[in-house]
């Protein structure tokens, strides 16, 4: 592969018709197809009560896949610290590193336990976005409000299950920081009390933070001085204020002496432009269930997807993830993954695929493997 590499995100989703235990086999499949295709890293990302997606605990399904695989780096995309603490996160991936050294990546994101907000004014960018576009064309829309979601009783029903009760969050920056202490053995408690973590201490993980603006994850992660890792494929309103707020907070440490990117895309390959789009047709009911709250219903097959009803709020909650979706040839979903590391700096791309079919997926991976090979 070229000199950006390329890693997968994988929410192990449940395709229609299909069960959580064919998921995670399609999903550990998956991670040794992309291995062998020279993929850098497989995340798993962490989601609740979602009916089409198996992914709830990342710390477990790496497990099962770093027995599976043996050099691709495994990680998680990300890990919700919002209903967790740092012991306890430092301590499962502790116990995989220890039977796997040197392969893991802790991604940390802000998400879980705390219910969703009005997003604070977004920070002006120094890239210009006009008409909807980057300079160089990139799609950036505009930036997705959640404010719906308040009041929603799923959310607060999510919450109050993944918390004990009368629970609270620590703050993030706090917690990044508990976590990095307690991997490199200097926690001490406000009582001067040291906690060591076996094993975990002193295990070789690398740390990430995800975030989706230019908030308080890019700037934990600036002035941590760690990789930062952008998702387009979630919010893409926001993707350039965050790799940007990033840069700007960042200061050099112990793990990075510049800036380290990563930017996420939903992708869907096929060989020809009209059969990519026959492939992805179930992603917009999939994110429609997603935003209303619903759920992520299990990954409708293209028929079903076009018997779905669409009305204008319907459409209005996923335009922005639909039309920044990446669908097409080979060559044609490349030249988009260039146009997005051009306009983000990105240092490596992070590719998140679902198709109804498990072989529509994995071979969306081999031609985009195959034709970022040739680049």
């Amino acid at each position: 592969m070229p000199a950006i590499p390329l890693g997968v995100l994988d929410l192990v989703p449940i395709s229609s018709g299909s069960s959580a235990t064919e998921a995670l086999h399609n999903s550990i499949d998956l991670a040794q197809r992309t291995e062998q295709l020279g993929y850098s890293r497989y995340w798993f990302a962490e989601h609740h009560l979602n009916p089409g997606v198996a992914g709830t605990s990342p710390a477990v399904v790496l497990a099962l896949t770093a027995a599976a695989t043996s050099t691709i780096r495994l990680g998680a995309g990300a890990v919700q610290l919002g209903h967790r603490t740092a012991l306890a996160t430092v301590e499962e991936f502790g116990l995989i590193d220890a039977l796997h050294p040197g392969r893991l990546d802790l991604g940390l994101g802000r998400s879980g336990g705390k219910p969703p907000g009005t997003p604070a004014p977004a920070p002006p960018t120094a890239t210009p976005v006009v008409d909807g576009r980057a300079p160089n064309g990139l799609r950036i829309p505009a930036r997705f409000s959640y404010e719906h979601l308040l009041g929603s009783p799923r959310v607060a029903l999510q919450r109050s299950l993944l918390q004990q009760p009368n629970a609270t969050s620590q703050d993030y920056g706090e917690q990044v920081d508990d976590i990095l202490a307690l991997l490199a053995g200097t926690y001490r408690s406000a009582e001067g009390i040291e906690a060591h973590v076996v094993p975990g201490e002193g295990a070789d993980i690398q740390v990430w933070i995800l975030g989706s603006s230019g908030g308080q994850s890019a700037d934990v992660a600036g002035r941590g001085g760690l990789p930062f890792a952008a998702n387009y494929h979630v919010s893409p309103g926001t993707v350039l204020e965050a790799v940007e707020g990033y840069r700007a907070a960042f200061e050099p440490s112990d793990v990075l002496d510049k800036p380290y990117v990563s930017v996420s895309a939903d992708v869907v390959v096929a060989e020809d432009d009209e059969s990519a789009r026959e492939l992805a047709a179930g992603y917009g009911p999939w994110v429609r269930s997603i935003r209303t709250a619903e759920g992520a219903i299990p990954f409708p097959t293209p028929a079903e997807a076009r018997a779905h009803v669409w009305t204008d709020a319907d459409r209005a909650l996923v335009d922005d993830r639909t039309e920044t979706q990446f669908t097409g040839s080979p060559a044609h979903v490349a030249d988009q993954l260039e146009q997005l590391r051009e306009a983000t700096g990105a240092d490596e791309l992070l590719i998140t695929t679902i198709t109804h079919g498990h072989a529509d997926r994995v071979r969306s991976y081999e031609l985009l493997a195959e034709e970022w090979r040739r680049r």
